[in-house]
């Protein structure tokens, strides 16, 4: 296991992009955003991510993003920057930017749409490894991008420099069981499923990287230092407390329903890139109910 594993561990949040009604960037509000998970707790952020809108950002948006979280930041907690893309070469200019810019680890999600072979898999990560000197972390995401990553080939990419960890999002526990044991501390798992994530934790993952982190960092906090510390009943009775915001959050496509929870909660506005729109208004009660319930709001 890498140092940069050893660091990266806990609650992960995979952050949004904060907009204006125009779609622009609101800059200022993703500035206040990093300052409150750091306050809050939050012990890493993924920036640019698919909670980030990563797929409807350009190029430059897209390293102007990871360049304001890593100054926010100032190094106070690693920073790990969004660069997958279904094109190998797109993917190994976004990482080389973000290698650049100061972020201490890159997150790939598994090319989406054309659906490669676990050979295709392989190879595509193995370039990006080769071209570019940063952490890597894959990332295996099969409900939204069309191409489910097998156990065995994460364990025969753990072998190649530069790839330090997994974000596995299946939320199949016993599969994800299957590959830390697989694995055998070559490199971290992390769970990317907010439900299960403190029960992948118990089995030996190193954290999770989270969508419902971003409404509730402390709480999301505090359930993955309790698994982290081995301590199964306080992680699950933690969990409990907020169970219904991971189902809610997902209510409609991610990041919909967390950038209205957070608009709910005053922390940004309601600005949203299509093809994605605001959350519809049959959902909006029932999330208010269940932050009122969390204490979040």
């Amino acid at each position: 296991m890498t140092q940069l594993a050893q660091n990266i561990q806990g609650s992960i949040v995979a952050i949004v992009t904060p907009m204006f009604e125009d779609g622009s960037v609101d800059w200022k509000s993703l500035e206040k955003l990093v300052e409150w998970h750091i306050q809050q707790g939050t012990h890493s952020i993924v920036a640019v991510g698919t909670t980030g809108e990563a797929s409807t950002l350009s190029m430059e948006e897209h390293t102007q993003v990871i360049k304001e979280v890593i100054r926010v930041a100032n190094k106070r907690i690693p920073i790990i920057a969004g660069t997958g893309a279904n094109s190998t070469r797109e993917a190994i200019e976004l990482t080389k930017a973000a290698k650049e810019l100061g972020a201490d680890a890159a997150l790939l999600v598994t090319p989406y749409y054309n659906k490669p072979t676990q050979e295709g898999l392989y190879q595509h990560y193995k370039a990006i490894a080769e071209a570019v000197d940063i952490p890597q972390i894959l990332y295996n995401v099969p409900g939204r991008t069309g191409v489910d990553m097998q156990n065995e080939t994460v364990i025969r990419l753990a072998d190649v420099k530069n790839i330090v960890g997994i974000k596995d999002a299946t939320g199949d526990v016993p599969r994800g069981q299957a590959l830390i044991e697989g694995l055998n501390n070559k490199i971290a798992v992390y769970s990317g499923d907010d439900e299960t994530a403190w029960e992948l934790i118990l089995l030996g993952a190193k954290g999770n990287i989270s969508v419902t982190a971003n409404v509730a960092p402390k709480q999301m906090s505090e359930i993955c230092e309790a698994a982290l510390a081995g301590d199964k009943a306080k992680a699950q009775s933690l969990n409990q407390q907020i169970a219904n915001l991971h189902n809610i959050l997902f209510c409609e496509s991610n990041p919909i329903p967390v950038k209205w929870a957070l608009h709910e909660m005053g922390s940004i506005g309601t600005g949203i890139r299509l093809p994605l729109t605001a959350l519809a208004q049959q959902y909006r009660e029932p999330l208010r109910t269940d932050l009122k319930a969390a204490g979040i709001i």
